[in-house]
């Protein structure tokens, strides 16, 4: 079992940045891939980045350019650096982990999220 916390969220203004975080407690053997998605109002959740535990990474095209994941293996921790935040970045964004347990059983994990407003 693999719990997610996510801190950081808030409000911040249209240009402005915020970082959130997330870490990941529990039992489990590894953490393959950590990261966001995003769910607004109206929209289908959209992925916003991955980060591999070896380092590779995927962006959403919308966030390409301005936002940055970036982990930390021996936290099991993920962060998302976020700059030039638009109104559209308003959501609640999820942390996403991809555990494999003791028993070899590979399954994913959400947590809680956070908002995100960006607005003036």
């Amino acid at each position: 079992q693999v719990h997610l916390v996510e801190s950081g969220g808030g409000l911040v203004q249209p240009g402005g940045s915020l970082r959130v975080s997330c870490a990941a407690s529990g039992s489990f053997r590894s953490i393959p891939t950590m990261g966001w998605y995003r769910h607004a109002p109206g929209k289908e959740r959209e992925l916003v980045a991955t980060i591999s535990s070896r380092g590779m990474i995927v962006y959403g095209d919308s966030v390409k350019g301005r936002f940055t994941i970036s982990g930390d293996n021996g936290k099991n921790t993920v962060y998302l650096q976020m700059n030039s935040l638009k109104p559209e970045d308003t959501a609640v964004y999820y942390c996403y982990a991809d555990a494999i347990s003791y028993t070899y059983t590979r399954r994913d994990y959400w947590g809680r999220g956070t908002q995100v407003t960006v607005s003036s």
